[in-house]
């Protein structure tokens, strides 16, 4: 009882928005969206995160965070940067790659402080991504699978909402309403995920890669994408 309880702890620890990544100066898009009057509302909102978990994380994130946190109980480092590569290549924009290269960098340098001896390694490859790390970090702390999967959804879900409410501008209460309705699905979806082939995996969100790349050149932005 008290290993599940620690294992539950140390999961909060690696989904918690105080996690020292700077996962706050992302918004994945979300800005150029907003700064584009596509999304006005709570509504609009939910629409956008809901196209995003069922296309991109569904058919991409949740395979490969599969694939990754098996490799890492594996201990087979050269699978690890096999799948870290294909996950690289789906980031369809520089802004996009580059998040996820600084959040799983500096991911590596914290988990390198905490004493896990992998991330030593990695902190020193280029083209790392964040779930590259998160996978190792849920591993090493004995984190279920389908829990370390819920964690990493959950953690997606809620810094979109958390740049949602400094953009759009929305509420605290709607913000919540939106993360309350997502939280039922979120397991559905994993589940799904858990069902993709190898050649399944894929997927492309042409909207996002336009305003993710328009982004880049935005004259006014509070994020880093």
């Amino acid at each position: 009882m008290t290993e599940s309880y620690l294992s539950l702890l140390k999961l909060l620890q690696l989904s918690s928005p105080t996690l020292p990544i700077g996962a706050f100066a992302y918004s994945q898009g979300l800005e150029s969206a907003i700064e584009s009057g596509l999304i006005k509302d709570k509504n609009a909102l939910h629409s956008w995160l809901m196209d995003s978990l069922k296309i991109s994380l569904l058919n991409v994130d949740i395979p490969i965070f599969i694939r990754l946190y098996k490799a890492w109980e594996n201990a087979d480092l050269e699978e690890v940067l096999r799948w870290n590569h294909i996950l690289r290549a789906q980031r369809e924009t520089s802004e996009l790659r580059n998040e996820d290269h600084h959040l799983g960098l500096a991911l590596a340098r914290l988990l390198k402080d905490l004493d896990i001896v992998e991330a030593k390694e990695l902190h020193k490859c280029n083209g790392l991504c964040f779930i590259t790390l998160f996978t190792l970090a849920a591993t090493k702390w004995n984190i279920e699978l389908g829990n370390a999967a819920n964690g990493f959804v959950w953690t997606w879900l809620d810094n979109q909402v958390a740049a949602a409410i400094k953009l759009v501008p929305l509420g605290q209460t709607d913000g919540q309403k939106v993360l309350s309705d997502f939280i039922p699905k979120i397991p559905a979806i994993i589940q799904l995920g858990f069902s993709i082939s190898d050649d399944e995996i894929g997927a492309s969100l042409p909207m996002m890669a336009v305003l993710s790349s328009q982004h880049e050149t935005q004259y006014s932005r509070l994020f880093r994408s």
